[in-house]
């Protein structure tokens, strides 16, 4: 079992930024996949952004230039810079964890753009 949990959302001005964290209960370097997604009102759940243990990512077209995910290993965590956000950026944020066993999910962070 892998404890998974976001933090950091809230309320930011359009164009402004934040910053999301999804930190793991067991080393993350054993976690092959870690991914960030979100999901809005009366919409489907979306992948934003991916990385997996080799560093490689993945970004879904809205938020390409925009948003980059990193991780530490050292910290088990994965981050989330959002820069230039959008109203259409308001959504639940979830973090993933595959461990290839097993599929794990935080319980989410509310992020909001709005002026």
């Amino acid at each position: 079992q892998v404890q998974v949990a976001e933090s950091g959302g809230g309320l930011v001005q359009p164009g402004g930024a934040l910053s999301l964290s999804c930190t793991v209960s067991r080393s993350s370097s054993s976690i092959y996949y870690m991914g960030w997604f979100r999901q809005a009102p009366g919409k489907q759940r979306e992948l934003v952004a991916s990385i997996i243990s080799d560093g490689l990512t993945n970004y879904a077209d809205s938020v390409k230039g925009r948003f980059s995910i990193s991780r530490d290993n050292a910290k088990n965590t994965v981050y989330l810079q959002m820069n230039s956000l959008k109203p259409e950026d308001t959504a639940v944020y979830y973090c993933n964890a595959n461990t290839g066993w097993g599929d794990f999910w935080g319980q989410g962070t509310q992020v909001t753009v709005s002026s």
